[in-house]
């Protein structure tokens, strides 16, 4: 069994319209979702679940809700090979709600663009709340995203973790390909 704690306004986001949501997620995965809606608790229960991993998977779905995702962006995490992770922002800040404020700005970018940028170099999807930002990939993507965040938190320039993000990225899909067309025989020795 997980427990989680889920913020006030996300409580209802994670039942959905008349508890549908939930009611869903819990027939497709076999998973209980128990929530005490007054203080935000959540009981994850996979007891009856035919895939043990699925109590592990329901209770990261919760918690990037809990994040800020939407449960479409969410649901991600039910399938096969998709994780979620944070970076805790407070870790590069120090003391000072100015100084968090300024690190969720060089994330978030100008109208969203340096989130959307990394998004799109890395193929994940990111949620900045509070002061974490959340991160749905699969685990190279989501290793890549987690690197591009530390360096932009560690104060280097957009660009430069954008051509980092970039020339990691192809280095990635080249070794994706070399291996997806690796002659039979050699798979086999």
């Amino acid at each position: 069994m997980q427990y989680l704690r889920v913020p006030q306004d996300r409580i209802g986001v994670l039942l959905g319209r008349q508890g549908m949501l939930k009611k869903r997620v819990e027939e497709e995965t076999g998973v209980r979702i128990s929530i005490d809606s007054d203080e935000g608790y959540v009981e994850v229960d996979g007891s009856a679940a035919r895939d043990p991993v699925m109590e592990l998977k329901v209770s990261s779905y919760v918690s990037a809700i809990a994040r800020g995702f939407s449960p479409v962006k969410a649901e991600r995490l039910l399938g096969e090979e998709i994780f979620y992770d944070t970076v805790n922002i407070s870790d590069y800040t120090g003391s000072g709600k100015n100084r968090l404020q300024r690190m969720r700005g060089r994330v978030i970018g100008k109208e969203g663009r340096a989130r959307k940028m990394i998004e799109n170099l890395t193929e994940t999807t990111i949620s900045v709340q509070g002061d974490t930002v959340g991160i749905i990939g699969d685990q190279a993507e989501l290793e890549l995203a987690k690197a591009g965040i530390d360096m932009l938190l560690r104060g280097s320039e957009h660009s430069a973790v954008f051509h980092f993000l970039e020339s990691r990225r192809r280095e990635l899909k080249i070794k994706e390909l070399a291996y997806s067309t690796e002659p039979e025989w050699r798979e086999s020795e």
